[in-house]
């Protein structure tokens, strides 16, 4: 019972787990622009650097299998590598019956010829053909296992009979002449035994069977394999670890499953080999393995293989890992804002306008704070990043590329004193090892440390001087001086965007593709194209044009998530731009995407800010522009498995659409704070007449009208005019963060829970870098909750009533509430996790702001309480709102 429990909740966990996480992949997070794959030996591909599965990219390739290959060689290469493996891993059985008959029609075994050309290995094949099924080892289960062992019902090595087998295969080695077939039978022999727990058998069938033939092919290393399969089995742990090791060395395609074994099979794994080791290649080997298993920092490592031979192709792995580990340290994917220095001195206000009241982060994404959080706790402290003086004039920087960094002057957030050390020695290892091997691969590497230190010229410079004919190389260092090319130019002019057009037409070919086109270096993340457009949306955000900045990251139809009026009104000045360069038309200007009629888009954003700000008149004009607005531009997307996704424009029909269908519950108050029921059940009119002008539905243009003629009744001193003030206060507090109408004035379809409805520590956006991810950190200028208690104030004077008096103190209070909400947000504790008295200082700072909030920011409940408190109107709220409740409860 306790095991199907259990099994039940990790099936559940691992479940879980896949769903929660199957879309973050580590390894999107960094850019590869050094292809790790460029060394030789592909056999080692698995041991290059990834984060996202245990071994590197089997997607991507295929390991050659050296049984395949000797099959090959035995059939005299009639067959390709292709064939051959369909030969020995697909064809059936009864195919190669077929074939010793001579009735087989397979037109792959009719290519070998007859079958007495290679009866030896036909026969052999046939029966490892019938032995294959059960050749799996039998599970023992214990009593206190505490999960299923899998499917019960497969085959495995003791269900054939022990004796017989072990005859039959004896007897066919002893009847085979051809040496690599013998030896093929005795690996079945070693692989039999150890299968059905023989160790010791298993053992005594290497020694007796495999090693008299002395031939150190395919077969003997998979029968050392199986040798040490035993082995493990007899806890010789050592010896089979060594064996392991030697399967490691001189296999190519069973180099990951061997060094799986050497892990399981001893603890102290590495370090016993280094003592084991007989030969120089032996030694390197092992060092290579401790520098792999210890990857902080395998430059100790690399020296002592450097000792034993500097031309080394592993050596070139844990380059390549070591190189690919620095590039995810120097260049992030994703920048964000810096909390604790975001001055203007860091970037002059000539670079960026946003940056002179910038103090605080962007909220970041739930898998950058991890990675902030672990990247703090175990890393040292983060290395001090000069400044530029306030008086530093932009053009100082512009003058000296290498002062030019990846991104914008102190953006090495993630560069720690580590990093730092390991480049600088890991330069140092890779200069040495260039000056005595061959392999141009160690002056590519020099020159990409070189490209990461901003030494472009130095990296051009030892590019320049690289003569090879590998085509991987070639590819490599052109990608290279590109990159060297455009990260070092200062400033992006006009002439420069003609210069990229023309002199790299194919990576700004791909980039102009409205369809998903691998990157042409041969990366299908686009990783290249993706540097590139960051490196130019930074310098055109530090050059101050924030219009461009923006489309080269994001749609036009994006603005709807972060729609502050002066990064619109540069996108809006780029989109007017008589003549536009050929990159800005064809790289840019493809990121204007279809949100109907354009400028009506543009306006309907100005328009709403106006709205906030109660500048009704100026937004009327405004919207009296954008009529031709055909709703928030959103998308429903019907994925088919295999193919395309169908993209529908969301058709609104007589819902809201960002403009159009507005009820006029919108000067109502809350019946109820729910923002998830309809509109009629959440808001209630205010029982007013004698405003025909407000319709039943409106746009935005006739709601402004309607505010523009409350606001001149609202300038006299009747019942109507405090009545008009009233609904203008509410309409401003339900279009706030706090109403229910919260959605209509920041280019929002409904008011659902989203970044745009939280308060946040800022009064100013925070992109710092680039307008990347844009989508993921939603910023809306601030409400002005004054402006709404102005309005009510205004009402509070005009009325003569008591009950309509005590719902304006009420609506006023709870704008009031959201002034405090802006305030508390902005008085951070900085507390470390380690205080021992964190929970203390904690409680003290709630008090505190708690305290502060019935000083400073319960005046009108406070008012409502003493003057009001009697009243019918007071007493239903309590009824309905527990938070006025608790307050007319309170001493």
């Amino acid at each position: 019972m306790k095991k199907a429990i259990l099994s039940t909740a990790l099936f559940f966990l691992m479940y879980s787990k896949s769903e929660a996480c199957a879309w973050y992949d580590p390894d999107y997070e960094y850019f590869n622009l050094f292809t790790q794959s460029i060394i030789k030996d592909k056999s080692y591909l698995p041991f290059l650097h990834t984060l996202s599965n245990r071994f590197y990219g089997h997607e991507h390739y295929e390991i050659p299998d050296e049984n395949i290959e000797s099959w090959q060689k035995y059939f005299g290469n009639t067959l390709n590598y292709k064939e051959t493996k369909f030969l020995v891993e697909k064809a059936p059985m009864e195919e190669l019956n077929s074939f010793k008959k001579g009735s087989s029609g397979n037109s792959l075994l009719q290519k070998l010829g007859s079958y007495e050309k290679y009866k030896e290995g036909i026969d052999y094949l046939i029966e490892a053909k019938y032995l294959e099924p059960f050749m799996r080892i039998n599970y023992i289960e214990s009593p206190d296992s505490w999960y299923y062992s899998g499917d019960e019902n497969a085959k495995n090595a003791t269900q054939l009979d022990y004796d017989k087998t072990v005859a039959a295969l004896t007897s066919l080695y002893n009847a085979a002449k051809n040496p690599e077939i013998k030896l093929r039978y005795g690996y079945q022999l070693v692989r039999f035994n150890h299968y059905t727990r023989n160790y010791a058998s298993s053992t005594d069938a290497f020694r007796e069977f495999v090693e008299p033939l002395k031939i150190k092919s395919a077969a003997y290393f998979m029968a050392l394999d199986q040798l040490a399969g035993a082995q493990r089995g007899l806890k010789m742990n050592s010896e089979a670890n060594y064996n392991f090791f030697q399967v490691f060395m001189n296999s190519k395609s069973r180099k990951e499953s061997a060094f799986v074994s050497m892990r399981l099979s001893d603890s102290a794994s590495f370090d016993n080999l280094l003592k084991k080791a007989q030969t120089p290649q032996e030694k390197n080997m092992a060092y290579f393995l401790l520098g792999y298993q210890d990857f902080n920092n395998p430059v100790p490592m690399m020296e002592k293989m450097y000792d034993i031979d500097p031309n080394s192709e592993i050596l070139k792995v844990l380059a390549a890992r070591s190189i690919n580990d620095l590039e995810r340290s120097y260049l992030p994917i994703y920048l964000a804002a810096d909390n604790k220095d975001n001055s203007s001195n860091n970037v002059t206000k000539d670079q960026s306008p946003q940056t002179e009241k910038n103090t605080v982060s962007t909220e970041l994404s739930f898998w950058q704070k991890i990675k902030n959080f672990f990247s703090n706790l175990f890393s040292s402290d983060k290395k001090e990043v000069p400044t530029k003086s306030s008086d530093q004039n932009e053009n100082d920087l512009l003058k000296n590329p290498n002062r030019i960094p990846f991104y914008t002057e102190n953006t090495n957030l993630w560069t720690d004193e580590r990093s730092e050390n390991y480049l600088d020695g890991f330069e140092k290892i890779t200069a040495k090892i260039k000056e005595k091997s061959s392999d141009e691969f160690w002056q590519i590497a020099d020159a990409y440390l070189s490209f990461l230190k901003k030494d472009y010229k130095k990296s051009a410079e030892t590019l320049n001087q690289i003569k090879t004919t590998n085509p991987e190389y070639i590819t490599e260092i052109n990608r290279m001086k590109m990159l060297n090319d455009i990260v070092s130019q200062p400033k992006i002019t006009a002439e420069y965007e003609e210069h990229l057009m023309k002199t790299y037409p194919e990576l700004f070919g791909a980039m102009t593709s409205s369809e998903f086109t691998p990157d042409y270096y041969g990366d299908d993340r686009n990783a290249t194209q993706d540097f590139i457009r960051d490196i130019l949306a930074n310098r055109y955000f530090i050059q101050g044009e924030e219009g461009k900045s923006f489309l080269m990251n994001n749609k036009l139809s994006d603005l709807q998530y972060n729609p502050n009026s002066k990064l619109v009104k540069s996108v809006e000045d780029f989109y007017k731009k008589p003549k536009k360069s050929s990159l800005e038309q064809k790289i840019i200007s493809k990121n204007i995407d279809d949100v109907g009629n354009i400028q009506a888009f543009f306006n309907v954003i100005y328009g709403d800010r106006e709205m906030r700000l109660a500048n009704f008149e100026k937004a009327k004009s405004l919207y009296d522009k954008a009529k031709g607005f055909s709703g928030i531009p959103r998308f429903d997307y019907d994925w088919q498995e295999g193919e395309k996704p169908i993209v529908k424009k969301i058709n609104y029909g007589d819902t809201y659409n960002g403009f159009q269908n507005i009820s006029s519950l919108i000067f109502g108050h809350n019946n109820w704070e729910s923002f998830n029921s309809p509109e009629t059940q959440s808001m209630k009119p205010e029982n007013f007449e004698g405003f025909d002008f407000i319709k039943n539905t409106m746009n935005k243009s006739e709601l402004a009208g309607a505010l523009i003629e409350l606001k001149k009744i609202g300038m006299g001193n009747s019942i109507k005019a405090a009545q008009a003030n009233q609904l203008i206060g509410n309409l401003l507090y339900n279009t706030s963060i706090l109403g229910y109408y919260r959605h209509v004035f920041v280019m929002d379809i409904d008011n659902e829970n989203s970044p745009k409805f939280h308060f946040y520590n800022t009064d100013e956006p925070t992109f710092k870098y680039y307008y990347k991810n844009f989508t993921w950190n939603s910023f809306i200028e601030p409400d002005n909750f004054d402006l709404s208690i102005d309005y009510y104030q205004k009402a509070l004077k005009q009325s003569h009533d008591e009950e309509q008096k005590a719902r304006i103190l009420f609506q006023m209070a709870s704008a009031e509430q959201g002034k405090f909400y802006q305030y508390a947000e902005k008085q951070s504790l900085d507390l470390k996790y380690d205080d021992p008295d964190y929970s203390k200082k904690q409680d003290e700072h709630a008090q505190k702001i708690d305290a502060i909030q019935y000083q400073k920011y319960k005046t009108y409940f406070a008012e409502l309480k003493k003057n009001y408190g009697h009243t019918q109107t007071s007493k239903s709220l309590q009824g309905s709102c527990s938070y006025y409740d608790y307050f007319m409860k309170r001493n």
